[in-house]
């Protein structure tokens, strides 16, 4: 099997391998966190916001648990692919590196990432079985393994490290599991660093034009994701209270309140693409791509 940089197709050890004992060492842990089960579900209705939608609450009370888990673990698992695509990137950006500087800056940050994927492993049930066919992480799977070093900085560090910032801070301040919380909350300095780095890094003049298509055609595609609203929740009520209907969908979309909460989450993308690179901006914007869609384009 061949690796890839975001190492989502890397296997894990055997659990009773000598390797564990050197890594363990090595992060400076004393063994495993042993997390409760995560249960009750570490975010509620209300972080969802599916306690304003009928269908969930007319479901039985293990119904609407079962939702949570499955939306609960689904946060969990990607922030885990996350971090462990983090690693890769990180190191090849290392390899990348224009100074000494720069290397020694990048080296460090993988040092992160990977604290930050033992911290969050004990936590995600069943990781590597979860999140393989994902959209948003196909496509962060993809740039990992083509991308130059200007398009990495500019998509990776100052978009999505800027938005992981305003994710993470968010999770962490509504989870419900006083461990996990404090877990989210850890992380944030660290993630302020990738981002800041990657805005002092970047340089518009070493964008070239092929290369300013493909940074467009990145973020157009991750802003497409979040215009459509959180297909994830959905997909999770859906496996639950079996197939919906498209009016079931829609009408799901319109009491979760859609498109505000789209657009709100468009403006804090806007407001790190901007600064940065204002053409680039300008073109997204000349698409709509920073306009959510209404309830009945998202289904």
């Amino acid at each position: 099997m061949t690796a890839t940089v975001a190492g989502f197709n890397l296997p894990p050890l055997d659990p009773t391998h000598k390797l564990h004992r050197v890594l363990t060492s090595a992060l400076g842990q004393k063994g495993r966190p042993e997390p409760d089960g995560c249960s009750p579900p570490p975010w509620d209705a209300a972080f969802f916001d599916l306690s304003q939608t009928a269908l969930f609450q007319a479901a039985p009370a293990r119904e609407q648990t079962h939702v949570l888990q499955l939306a609960s673990q689904s946060l969990l698992a990607e922030s885990y692919f996350i971090e462990k695509a983090g690693v890769g990137y990180m190191a090849k950006m290392t390899l990348l590196a224009e100074t000494t500087e720069e290397r020694m800056l990048y080296a460090l940050f993988s040092a992160d990432e990977t604290t930050h994927l033992a911290q969050l492993s004990p936590f995600v049930a069943k990781p590597d079985r979860l999140g393989n066919n994902d959209p948003f992480l196909q496509l962060l799977a993809s740039l990992l393994e083509t991308a130059d070093r200007s398009v990495l900085q500019f998509v990776l560090q100052v978009v999505l490290e800027g938005w992981g910032l305003s994710h993470y801070r968010s999770l962490s301040r509504h989870c419900r599991h006083p461990a996990l919380a404090e877990l989210f909350h850890s992380f944030l300095d660290a993630e302020a660093r990738h981002h800041g780095a990657g805005v002092t890094l970047f340089d518009r003049k070493n964008l070239s034009d092929t290369n300013r298509l493909v940074v467009i055609e990145a973020l157009a595609a991750f802003l497409q994701m979040v215009r459509v609203g959180p297909q994830r929740l959905i997909e999770a009520i859906a496996t639950v209270k079996g197939d919906l209907s498209r009016p079931q969908r829609i009408q799901l979309l319109t009491e979760l309140d859609t498109e505000s909460h789209s657009g709100m989450r468009l403006g804090v993308l806007r407001s790190l693409i901007t600064p940065v690179a204002p053409d680039i901006a300008e073109t997204l914007d000349q698409h709509n791509l920073f306009s959510p869609l209404p309830p009945g384009r998202c289904v």
